[in-house]
């Protein structure tokens, strides 16, 4: 079939306007027009319109197709360790916080994010369509990428709510309207104490009517063996857990009026209830207990009206399912030493995450204005059962799975014929939740060559989170009643829970907005100086409905207290708090009292919380263009991220000395960044040598943060504003064609942060908590202290040499990185169970990847290797589940890839 090059031009000069799109056309008239040997031009779109990545007055990284199977990376985890000032904290594939220059204070653990968490801050996009989910990325396979763009700094102007610190793109390959042609890629690896992998992917572009119509559909699967092993172990009650500490007392007094608490949270050893159940994890002691999945198809049509219209239809669906953990817990919940690679697991866990996404495309024209119309419709389910026995060790636990030897819970007389008895420790969590996102977006664009031209446009999105949580520590033999949730009508599940279920969260959120945006770009010397001008007006209507119940207080005390008269109790035991009446009651019967800067914000309304935020994120840039390959850029831009709601005010316990001094907020409002950047892109030597870099500050206001301590703040998990931080540092990327055939490429960040104020808890009577009168660390830190995730410095260096070998062409590649330590959180409140900050300092690591292969025509056949050095690399060490877990990236793999090229 004849390619007709005038349409095809035409098509991609529409496609141009698209975000997702790329001019085909205009990169293979760049490749044309390149010096022999020179650095190939990269066009991307990161300012909704077709140009040069050097020509583009903001730092990002693009990742080209090319570049992705030369890498060997088709996850989010394989390629971010290329992106040297990207991090992460993460606990498995699709559970993933993105951080971009180490802006990055808490963590949630996975089974309450859907519910508690914080948006992310950094907006992850499929072409057009934001994807983004509280503590789980959307882990897109790479198979038929066209690239992926890494905008870093604030994108609030273009990209709105979300973009706060940076947008990632995956940019997909679209049909080509007169060329047949496919790819087909196979491929097996092993892994150093794990499993073997597997992989296959076909891709096939197919024209259907001359000019007018073609479709282009891709179709992966790959099995990833398992690396993390579940070792014999044995769960026994300890006298120091903190509820056996705080419930069993040596002297018998009730907690609440006990020697045993000394200091708020430090608790003298108790003793262990005798005949207490011990269990094992005997039935699922294995290896490589940490399979993963990924399956998905995306097909897409582009249909030609005519010269100046075309629309463009795209279907996605991918299924991920992981099993096990993917951390290693170097030491039990009592201390003792585990091998690497190891944890002890009571309980199966596993995650089953699934999206299908449609979206589309209209481009054309006005008279001289570019349109471009797109939508999409994401929908997105996670189904995730996780082992949680080690919050046995926790400090209220024993409530939920033992039976007490005081006479009654709140009273202080012992019973000396009853010692008390716990039962199985043995507990899980489950999460299910389902997350739809609309979006709707018009925009015109004029001409690229004129020398005053802008971008307008009109945004609409809705985004709904619906997350039902339970958590499985309570026990029959503890006598509860199960848990009835209080009637909404936004219920996901109104059924009664079982006994064992003594935590549930049901709750939908979200958020509603509209947008309008511009943007001005003036030469004022053509074609040399130009100031660039934006802004995005945007009104976001947020709400958080649903229930969450416990079940404190769901039994008699007479079933633990041997009393003659057992107190009754409903069963079903209904209670708790309904969001739809948040100001009525919470779990203890006892009233709400707000806090008193943030009650007024929010709107306690029949259809649960709301509030609405609206306003102004701008974006101003001078750009220099000294020369044809010298641009120098000045750049100040602001990005923000939703605000949202705490599931319920929880309890502070008597005993913390924030008692009748603190309330827990109702919510917590939007987070701001601002950026004040100095960037330069060149070329040298004939466009053989790039070197880019940038200058910033970035300053964060308001900064979003998640506080758990049920010794100290309460026994919820909640977010709330405080701490303002400021972000300095510098960034550089680097390519060089030493020779035709060898390509040096590297790039660096350096960054220094810290917490610039004092921030202190708004107590009860509106006035500030001194935390140093209260003998407990500040939640927000102290002043000078850095975020979380964010490295001093990250580094990577590739070296890649083509050559002919014989009739063959031939290849060799190295690939190494290095990040700096960290700390895992901004938390330095909260302990573990030995006593230590949760702000875990990851040590610092350096990888080595490497490559080679030859290719004959159609036909290519490539060695690799990832983490050659079986380095253990600390990515994110945290506490989620009671004990202190770090997730490691793969050992070291070995793989052999096959491809074939057919087509035209």
């Amino acid at each position: 079939m004849k390619s007709n090059s005038k349409v095809s031009a035409a098509v991609a000069a529409i496609l141009s306007g698209t975000a997702g799109g790329v001019a085909y056309a205009a990169e293979g008239e760049a490749e044309t027009a390149a010096p022999a040997g020179a650095i190939q031009e990269v066009i991307v779109t990161a300012q909704r319109r077709a140009e040069s990545i050097q020509n583009v007055p903001i730092t990002i990284q693009a990742l080209t197709g090319d570049t992705i199977a030369k890498l060997n990376v088709v996850t989010f985890d394989d390629y971010v360790k290329f992106l040297p000032n990207v991090t992460m904290s993460g606990t498995g594939p699709g559970q993933n916080q993105i951080y971009m220059r180490g802006l990055a204070t808490t963590q949630d653990g996975g089974q309450s994010s859907g519910a508690a968490g914080s948006f992310p801050n950094v907006a992850v996009y499929l072409d057009d369509q934001s994807a983004q989910l509280p503590g789980r990325n959307l882990d897109i396979y790479a198979a038929d990428l066209e690239r992926i763009e890494v905008l870093e700094g604030p994108q609030g102007t273009l990209f709105g709510a979300g973009a706060q610190a940076g947008v990632i793109r995956y940019i997909t390959n679209k049909p080509k309207l007169n060329k047949f042609e496919g790819l087909a890629n196979a491929g097996y690896a092993t892994t150093a104490h794990g499993d073997p992998s597997n992989n296959i992917d076909v891709t096939l572009n197919l024209p259907l009517i001359t000019d007018k119509l073609a479709v282009r559909g891709v179709i992966y699967n790959e099995s990833r063996g398992g690396y993390i092993n579940n070792v014999p172990g044995t769960f026994a009650r300890s006298p120091t857990d903190r509820g056996i500490a705080y419930l069993f007392c040596p002297d018998g007094n009730h907690p609440f009026y006990s020697t045993c608490v000394s200091g708020g949270t430090v608790l003298k050893p108790g003793v262990v209830p005798p005949n207490s159940t011990v269990i094992n994890n005997a039935r699922l002691v294995g290896s490589a207990i940490n399979p993963v999945v990924y399956k998905g198809l995306r097909v897409s049509g582009l249909y030609q009206f005519n010269d100046d219209w075309n629309v463009l239809l795209t279907q996605s669906y991918q299924r991920m399912e992981a099993d096990g953990v993917f951390a290693e817990t170097l030491t039990t919940s009592e201390g003792t030493s585990l091998p690497e690679l190891s944890t002890q697991q009571y309980n199966p866990s596993w995650d089953k995450d699934w999206f299908d996404n449609t979206a589309w495309t209209l481009s054309g024209r006005l008279a001289m204005l570019k349109v471009v119309y797109t939508g999409g419709y994401l929908v997105r389910h996670v189904e995730q059962v996780g082992d949680y026995t080690n919050y046995q060790r926790g400090k209220y636990a024993d409530y939920y799975a033992c039976k007490l030897r005081a006479s009654a819970y709140y009273t202080a007389q012992p019973n000396p014929n009853f010692p008390g008895q716990c039962f199985s420790p043995s507990s899980t969590w489950r999460t299910i939740q389902r997350n739809t996102h609309q979006s709707h977006e018009l925009r015109l664009n004029t001409p690229d060559d004129w020398r005053i031209r802008g971008i307008g446009g009109l945004f609409w999105e809705d985004f709904n989170v619906e997350d039902q949580s339970d958590w499985y520590y309570g026990q029959v033999e503890a006598g509860f009643s199960p848990i009835q949730p209080v009637q909404s009508a936004t219920l996901n599940n109104p059924n009664v829970r079982p006994p064992t279920d003594a935590f549930i969260d049901d709750i939908t959120r979200g958020y509603k907005q509209k947008a309008a945006f511009g943007s001005i770009d003036f030469e004022l010397v053509p074609k040399t100086l130009t100031l660039t001008a934006g802004t995005r007006y945007y009104q976001m209507d947020t709400f958080e409905k649903g229930v969450k119940q416990s079940s404190y207080f769901c039994r008699p005390g007479g079933i633990y207290a041997g009393q003659s008269t057992p107190a009754t109790m409903a069963d079903p035991c209904v209670g708790g708090t309904n969001l739809d009446t948040y100001n009525i009651t919470v779990d203890h019967g006892l009233p709400y009292q707000p806090n008193n800067v943030y009650a007024p914000q929010f709107a306690d309304t029949a259809n649960g919380l709301q509030k609405r935020y609206s306003g102004f994120k701008s974006r101003a840039n001078l750009s220099w263009k000294a020369t044809d390959d010298v641009l120098l850029y000045g750049t100040w831009s602001q990005g923000f991220r939703p605000g949202g709601y705490n599931r319920g005010t929880g309890v502070i316990s008597p005993t913390s000395p924030l008692f009748g001094i603190f309330n827990i907020p109702i919510g917590f409002k939007p987070d701001v960044l601002t950026n004040k950047e100095l960037g330069w892109k060149t070329q040298w030597l004939d466009h053989r040598l790039q070197f880019n870099g940038a200058l910033y500050q970035e300053d964060w206001k308001d900064a979003q943060i998640t506080i758990f301590d049920p010794g100290v703040t309460s026994n919820l998990t909640f977010t709330t504003n405080g701490p303002n931080y400021r972000v300095r540092g510098v960034e550089t990327e680097i390519l060089a064609r030493i020779t035709s055939g060898l390509t040096v490429s590297g790039g660096a960040s350096w960054n220094s942060s810290e917490l610039v104020n004092a921030p202190a808890f708004i107590g009860s009577n509106g006035q500030p908590v001194d935390f140093t009168k209260l003998g407990i660390p500040n939640p927000y830190g102290t002043k000078g202290d850095p975020l979380a995730q964010s490295p001093p410095f990250q580094a990577n260096l590739r070296v890649r040499h083509e050559f002919n070998l014989g009739e063959y062409n031939a290849f060799w590649q190295l690939a190494g990185t290095h990040r700096a330590h960290s700390f895992a959180s901004t938390d330095k409140l909260t302990r573990d169970l030995q006593g230590n900050t949760i702000a875990y300092e990851q040590a610092a690591f350096s990888t080595l990847d490497g490559a080679l292969g030859v290719s004959k025509d159609a036909w290519s056949l490539q060695l690799y290797g990832q983490n050659l050095t079986d380095k253990r690399a600390e990515l994110f060490s945290n506490f989620q589940q009671w004990i202190k877990a770090t997730t490691v990236n793969r050992p070291r793999t070995l793989g052999l890839r096959f491809g074939y090229k057919f087509g035209e």
